[in-house]
């Protein structure tokens, strides 16, 4: 699919899902092509993972099972397109409403939100809050601890949930966005450093880094300029924090979001957490407070709101502009 149309189409879709989301009566019809992604994987790894197997070929049996669970996801959304692109204005809406299922704007905000009205009728609510959006221990975080991790959660989640699948469909239609959420998705099943996990899931931990390398670097940005126009938030000291405290994260692409949006707030996220019952010793974004409560997690929703506006607005532009002036292809 040329630029000329996927840019549209990654356009198109940002705005369908901002205003439906992936409706929740759908979701308990035909589930979402996560949950479907997400079979395949698991009957894959129970397939191909042989944990008696020596490290080598377990990381072998992991890129083949990776190889076999993208292919199916890529053949799905290449049919697609071909079949519903030539039908011309009802076939493109159609396929933005495919490509809508792939980004979670709005299911973001709402899960973070939760958190914050969760602290304001209490911790315990909170806490209960927060567990359905990150990994660690809910009860062992203070009202501050949830706050943060619902901060981090959703700069994270919009480099890897919002920008990232926005992105890969703005540059290789469904067919980019759609593998794309294959790769995120097998990350956040068999992408881990457990014992079960470290040699399956390796191709799909070292795959998931590099395709959210321009993902994450986007995101710090849009946050930088959502926070020069949101009040109360500080561009500036966003910008500064990417700068110094980015590449320190242990993550390759966690960093850019969540320092930028540390520094324009204000705050000190990451550091030392605990998931599950072992400590990750990570550095600090940001050189603000600890201290974070559910007021500033409303303040972190009102940068990202700003923040894919101003996505939306850059794929506009850089959509107009090939409208205008055209690429020979």
């Amino acid at each position: 699919m040329p630029l000329s149309l996927s840019l549209p189409l990654a356009l198109a879709a940002s705005v369908v899902e901002a205003l439906i989301g992936y409706p929740a009566p759908l979701y308990r019809a035909i589930g979402h092509p996560v949950t479907w992604m997400g079979r395949w994987l698991e009957w894959l790894e129970a397939s191909l993972d042989r944990p008696a197997a020596s490290f080598a070929m377990r990381r072998a049996s992991g890129v083949v099972a990776l190889c076999l669970y993208l292919a199916p996801v890529a053949l799905v959304a290449w049919a697609a397109t071909r079949a519903l692109l030539p039908r011309g204005a009802l076939g493109f809406a159609a396929l933005a409403v495919l490509a809508a299922s792939l980004p979670a704007q709005r299911s973001l905000s709402s899960h973070v939100k939760a958190v914050a009205d969760g602290l304001d009728a209490g911790l315990d609510d909170g806490r209960r809050a927060v567990a359905l959006i990150v990994g660690r221990n809910p009860a062992a975080l203070d009202e501050a601890g949830v706050a943060r991790a619902a901060i981090e959660s959703l700069a994270e989640n919009f480099s890897d949930g919002v920008v990232a699948p926005i992105l890969w469909t703005a540059l290789g239609g469904l067919v980019g966005g759609a593998l794309y959420k294959a790769i995120n998705t097998a990350d956040s099943m068999i992408g881990h450093k457990d014992d079960r996990h470290r040699a399956f899931g390796w191709a799909a931990a070292r795959l998931d880094d590099v395709v959210n390398l321009p993902a994450s670097r986007l995101a710090a940005l849009w946050l930088i300029l959502a926070a020069a126009l949101t009040p109360g938030a500080s561009a500036r000291a966003a910008a500064r924090a990417v700068w110094r405290d980015a590449s320190l994260h242990r993550s390759p692409n966690a960093g850019w979001p969540e320092a930028a949006i540390a520094g324009a707030l204000g705050l000190k996220l990451a550091g030392p957490r605990v998931y599950g019952d072992r400590l990750v010793d990570d550095a600090f974004m940001g050189a603000g407070r600890r201290e974070a409560d559910a007021a500033d997690i409303k303040r972190a929703l009102r940068l990202y709101g700003p923040a894919c506006v101003i996505q939306a607005m850059a794929l506009a532009g850089v959509a107009a502009t090939l409208l205008a002036f055209p690429v020979r292809y």
